[in-house]
């Protein structure tokens, strides 16, 4: 059910503080009414009755991608706020994207996210929410200086999440996110846009349907020529969003998409030479519902890629015989699997490999990151581990790793929630949803490196159309970031005028700290 359609919200019984305890468009989010989010409670003060009044905040979450499962009343500036946890799995609590309104102008509170589930956190190294609201479409992130990570003895010492904020205009309803949200709907109107476009190099075809019957798709991008019955051809897999509160991981995705479909000279080579099966969203189920890691049925579909089933996990079961399938077709050579994800804990683009008894094997897995390090600024070859260990051998890498021909490179490469660093400037550069897709681009762009480097594709490009130095774009990138402002405030909108008001001068709350400091 939407907002609109609700009417009046009632009034919240207040609970006292327990102490046991790229922008999206209208159109890309469906606003049908999600169980176990809190759905237009307005937040009163004890003993209060009647309607709520202006500044009486109403909380909303009950919409596509939506996570906020409760809300208890602190005093008049202050809130506990509880993440609901990914449906039949309550271990997961990280992701939250809610609404806030009935605001009054210049009304200051501060905002405590009471029960993440994991200790290590991005947050230590200065991530922050992100917020826009209806007159400012932009996402933006917090300044630094406003938000808290700390151990907090009102909740079991567990690590609690505080941010301060001022809201500035009262029609506005202000939206609030752990990232940039990237929804089942906005994938679906992407491909039906893709589809309009009516491109001959294009195929759009669902692989299965979830558990809720949402389409699974598999995207096929390759020149009709390359695809003729009976001829050779390389296949290069990429997947993402498995885990669905990973929301950089379909960004990163997009921009692979986009480049390979491209007029650029790189893509039309890689098409009349690749063929690329790209299956977008493996967990549009969790996606739809908001959830952090889990699918519906509460399965981490990450880690059941031995043994899938077609019931409860109808999405890696699909995915799974169609890449076998494609590995026993002889007209077919399965190169690469990629599966993108996004880290909570970690700064910049990286990825994780297979290791192998064969050391020869095992000196070719390791030349495609060296190669996505070349091209991209924000790629660290540092961060980049090739294990097998046993924790992760249900993962999509290390199963599909053990039973692919052993020509197959199978990787998980793993993007920052927050910011990346080069080995040029340590000053830490954060994400947007634009750079998000650029290191998609980046990842298509190393295929045709990848090709030469084993002679498989032979291109001597003019200088026109050669990509920049790496070294170039960092310093480029880098001289584009103003001194008269926060890293972390760096966006057009700023440049606009169509900004928050983020100062927090006069509003002092000195029982919060910062504590960052390690376990």
């Amino acid at each position: 059910m939407s907002s609109e359609t609700i009417g009046e919200p009632s009034p919240s019984v207040p609970q006292k503080r327990n102490n046991n305890n790229n922008s999206d468009s209208e159109s890309d989010v469906n606003n049908d009414h999600l169980i176990g989010n809190v759905q237009r409670v307005a937040i009163v003060p004890p003993n209060y009755e009647g309607k709520p009044k202006k500044g009486h905040l109403i909380f909303d979450a009950s919409f596509e991608c939506g996570n906020l499962g409760r809300v208890d009343y602190v005093n008049d500036n202050e809130y506990d706020l509880f993440i609901r946890p990914d449906t039949c799995s309550p271990r997961f609590r990280c992701w939250f994207l809610f609404t806030v309104e009935n605001v009054k102008a210049n009304q200051r509170v501060i905002f405590h996210i009471v029960n993440f589930s994991k200790v290590k956190s991005l947050y230590r190294d200065g991530m922050t929410p992100l917020v826009k609201s209806t007159s400012r479409k932009r996402w933006q992130r917090l300044p630094t200086r406003t938000v808290f990570y700390y151990r907090c003895p009102d909740h079991r010492k567990n690590y609690v999440m505080s941010f301060t904020f001022c809201f500035d205009r009262e029609d506005d309803i202000y939206q609030f996110a752990y990232s940039f949200p990237y929804t089942y709907t906005k994938l679906q109107n992407y491909l039906d846009d893709l589809e309009q476009r009516q491109l001959g190099f294009v195929q759009r075809r669902p692989l299965v349907y979830s558990v809720q019957k949402r389409r699974l798709d598999l995207v096929t991008v390759a020149s009709p020529s390359l695809l003729i019955k009976g001829k050779k051809k390389k296949v290069v897999i990429v997947t993402a969003r498995v885990h669905p509160g990973e929301t950089p991981s379909s960004y990163v995705c997009q921009g692979f998409i986009e480049f390979i479909i491209s007029d650029h000279p790189i893509a039309r080579l890689l098409r009349d030479h690749i063929v690329f099966h790209i299956v977008p969203m493996l967990n549009p189920d969790g996606v739809f519902l908001g959830n952090q890691r889990c699918s519906l049925l509460g399965f981490d579909l990450n880690r059941v890629w031995h043994d899938p089933s077609h019931w409860a996990h109808p999405e890696i079961y699909g995915i799974k015989t169609h890449i076998m399938k494609l590995n026993e077709d002889p007209d077919f050579e399965v190169d690469f699997f990629i599966d993108i994800h996004a880290h909570s804990t970690m700064m910049n683009g990286f990825m994780y490999g297979n290791v192998y008894d064969d050391v020869n094997r095992s000196e070719k897995h390791t030349v495609f990151p060296q190669l996505l390090s070349n091209n991209a600024e924000d790629f660290s070859i540092n961060n980049t581990t090739f294990n097998r260990d046993a924790f992760k051998a249900g993962t999509g890498r290390r199963t599909l790793g053990g039973c692919l021909q052993e020509s197959t490179h199978c990787y998980t490469l793993e993007v920052s929630f927050f910011s990346y660093q080069t080995s040029i400037n340590s000053q830490a550069i954060p994400y947007t949803e634009d750079l998000y897709q650029q290191l998609g681009r980046n990842l298509a762009r190393t295929f045709v490196d990848y090709y030469k480097s084993i002679n498989y594709i032979s291109w001597s490009p003019s200088c026109s159309i050669m990509p920049r130095l790496k070294e170039d774009r960092i310093k480029s990138r880098l001289t584009r970031q103003s001194t008269s402002m926060p890293i972390v405030n760096q966006d057009e909108a700023f440049l606009n005028g169509e900004t928050f008001n983020l100062s927090i001068d006069g509003f002092i709350y000195p029982q919060t700290h910062n504590n960052n400091d390690p376990e």
